[in-house]
């Protein structure tokens, strides 16, 4: 079967050019994926109070957490995906789409129902304030009911970015991120549903982009068709996107669960405080799009010139991902840090949370240039088949070494707002100087092995 236009082969051509337009749509996209959550803490915090803001705010932790595992499984199955395609076996790579779907309906209905029953545990877990605890509880038990439309538009894009299609998914996230701020408008001005409303909002505009997507992958006529009456599991199939799928997805859950424990200790200064990180998260979110997008594309890219046995071109890639996202990145947060205040004025109007908010971005801003290099250099070894060796190294140094430095700063040292703040730089840099090693030390390994 021939490869079709709407498919990109990463196997020749430019290597910057075919990185920056895999990356670039990819960007734009997931700049509009954010704004579901985003324009909810807009809305919220402008319109409904600060209490409501706190409250949507002390809930990403918890949603990232599905959605984390979930986004590591997608990466397991895009690397099978991709690496058929650099091989052009077409055989297996339908069915490797077939296999990929059929997982994905199952768990979205396993995962719905761990979502709903575990919401209160978590945020007492958190140590959700009282007087923020009951509206957390409503944003967040409507969010994971309707958990399963981002789960199924996340999965069939990754369908389709590991064929080269990053344009498609853009183009319904645009337009359901329209409709997600026409609902949350109309729930909280109209209707004066609160924090319920625009919870609503996200879930039935997630549910169009599932909906969309999936019709894009059922009628087109290209090589990743997904065709209902095959659906079925290889098990082969299903374990090669467990094998690469599976640690990622546990890594990126567990970091997650590592960051709720980190707001359990931003929770303790108050709903000002928790605003405030909550705006610095949603900032944060959006300064780390370059390093998200370029370490998807350095996973196609090289998982699409492993299959087509091209080790040096592979290699060449990773240099050029890592380059240009240090470069973006470095643009973006010089800006950030000036611009901290105005910016985190836009999710509210409190003096507290701007203050808070825009002390959270200049303390952290900078030290994501290290984790440039985390995710770029974890997305290639993926697009090898590595998995653990990042799993491994983020969950030690996301996990371990930032709680150890928050409990020994906190207990020790100096309860601050900023002490907190400065856990998550800690990680970054720690992973950074491993993870470089340790990609080096596999580089010479493969070498040794030819």
């Amino acid at each position: 079967m021939a490869i079709k236009n709407k498919t990109r082969d990463m196997t020749t051509g430019n290597i910057l050019l075919q990185l920056l337009q895999f990356a670039w749509p990819l960007i734009i996209g997931n700049v509009f994926q954010l704004l579901y959550n985003t324009v909810d803490t807009y809305v919220v915090g402008n319109f409904v109070g600060k209490e409501a803001l706190a409250a949507v705010g002390s809930t990403t932790m918890i949603i990232n957490m599905v959605v984390f595992f979930f986004n590591g499984l997608s990466i397991g199955a895009g690397v099978v995906i991709s690496r058929n395609f650099g091989a052009r076996d077409m055989k297996r790579l339908h069915d490797a789409v077939e296999t990929t779907m059929a997982m994905t309906f199952g768990l979205c209905v396993i995962f719905t129902i761990i979502g709903i029953v575990f919401v209160k545990p978590m945020l007492l877990f958190m140590s959700t304030p009282e007087d923020v605890m009951p509206e957390a509880m409503v944003y967040l038990r409507i969010y994971m009911a309707g958990i399963s439309g981002l789960m199924l538009y996340n999965m069939a894009s990754g369908v389709l970015r590991a064929v080269g299609d990053t344009t498609r998914p853009l183009y319904i996230l645009i337009f359901t991120s329209v409709m997600n701020v026409i609902l949350d408008l109309f729930f909280v001005l109209v209707l004066h549903l609160g924090v319920a409303g625009v919870s609503l909002a996200t879930i039935i505009s997630q549910f169009l982009s599932a909906i969309v997507v999936m019709v894009f992958i059922t009628r087109t006529d290209e090589i990743y068709k997904f065709v209902w009456k095959d659906m079925k599991i290889d098990k082969v199939l299903l374990g090669q996107i467990l094998a690469v799928g599976l640690p990622t997805a546990v890594q990126s859950m567990i970091t997650a669960f590592s960051n709720v424990f980190v707001q359990s200790y931003v929770n303790v200064f108050g709903s000002s405080v928790i605003a405030g990180w909550s705006c610095y998260n949603k900032v944060n979110q959006f300064i780390m799009l370059p390093m998200d997008s370029m370490a998807k594309a350095a996973t196609t890219f090289v998982s699409q010139n492993i299959g087509a046995r091209n080790e040096k071109r592979s290699d060449w890639g990773t240099v050029v991902a890592v380059l240009t996202t240090e470069v973006f990145t470095f643009f973006i947060v010089s800006l950030m840090f000036i611009f901290a205040a105005p910016v985190t004025e836009i999710f509210s109007k409190d003096s507290e949370v701007i203050y808070y908010g825009a002390l959270f971005v200049r303390v952290n801003t900078f030290f994501l240039l290290a984790n440039c290099v985390n995710h770029t250099l974890a997305g290639a070894l993926r697009g090898r088949g590595d998995s653990k060796g990042p799993m491994i190294i983020m969950l030690a140094c996301f996990v371990v070494v930032r709680q150890i430095y928050l409990f020994v700063a906190t207990t020790f040292f100096a309860n601050t707002p900023t002490v907190v703040a400065l856990g998550y730089p800690v990680g970054w840099v720690a992973c950074c100087i491993v993870e470089v090693s340790y990609f080096f030390y596999k580089l010479r390994k493969m070498k040794v092995s030819e």
